[in-house]
């Protein structure tokens, strides 16, 4: 049996098996998408930008599958954690890394990419529709971007699993979905918050919003039977439930993929 990792869930901890990790409607999506970028080029590898990606964690697996990946992050320590695991993977002359901002992705990237990804990105930056503006200008004509970014209501139901009704009413009403001075981010959105936020300056058009994870990580242990199964019943509920509200909105993480046009 496979090593299981310890995860929380609206505050509530459960056990997951390391074989669910291909339960990822994200990097399915991405992958669809890749493939699109690589028919257009006519073969040529897509071109991937990974905005505060710094220590690695989509960049070395897309290079992994062929992908030429540019890494933006501010931290030198992420980007050095990021050259180690590209050098492990074997895939380090497919890794460029660039020290800097969000706000001067213009001038850090001089080639569009096929796919801009900022997961874990607008939830830090001082002025997210700004980052928005950015990785659009970075992206080419039909090129597209991903984000990540945390859900406002599965942190209100974390709070109330817990008991901390003031920090759940507090995260539910604040503007930016904040539960108070001590919260590490700056900001949680629901699903038309983040797509208000990518479509509002005219550049991106959201294709998809789909919940991260909605319903794997509850999945008590053991009560899957392993293998024998054509399709994963798993992966396939999850993909189902990626894009139905209100099971969506309740995901920890929200998962905008939008298009420049082109």
């Amino acid at each position: 049996m496979g090593p299981r990792a310890r995860h929380t869930f609206y505050g509530v901890a459960v056990t997951r098996a390391a074989s669910f990790a291909p339960v990822d409607v994200v990097a399915r999506t991405l992958r669809v998408e890749l493939a699109a970028a690589r028919s257009r080029r006519g073969g040529a590898a897509p071109r991937v930008l990974d905005v505060g990606g710094g220590s690695g964690t989509w960049a070395v697996p897309l290079a992994a599958e062929g992908c030429e990946v540019t890494v933006v992050d501010s931290s030198a320590n992420a980007l050095a954690v990021l050259h180690s695991r590209a050098r492990e993977a074997g895939v380090d002359a497919g890794v460029r890394a660039i020290q800097g901002d969000v706000d001067a992705l213009a001038d850090a990237v001089d080639t569009e990419a096929d796919l801009v990804l900022g997961h874990g990105l607008l939830e830090y930056v001082d002025d997210p529709a700004e980052a928005c503006r950015a990785m659009a200008g970075a992206a080419a004509p039909g090129g597209a971007v991903s984000l990540l970014v945390a859900g406002r209501f599965a942190a209100v139901l974390s709070r109330v699993v817990a008991g901390r009704l003031t920090e759940a009413r507090q995260v539910l009403v604040d503007p930016h979905g904040r539960w108070g001075e001590g919260d590490p981010l700056r900001r949680r959105m629901d699903v038309e918050e983040i797509r208000t936020l990518v479509e509002a300056g005219g550049q991106l058009t959201v294709e998809r919003v789909q919940g991260h994870r909605v319903l794997a990580d509850l999945v008590p242990d053991g009560v899957l039977e392993p293998g024998g199964a054509s399709s994963d019943p798993l992966a396939e509920l999850e993909d189902i439930a990626a894009g139905t509200p209100p099971l969506r909105d309740m995901a920890s993480r929200l998962h905008v993929l939008a298009r420049r046009p082109g």
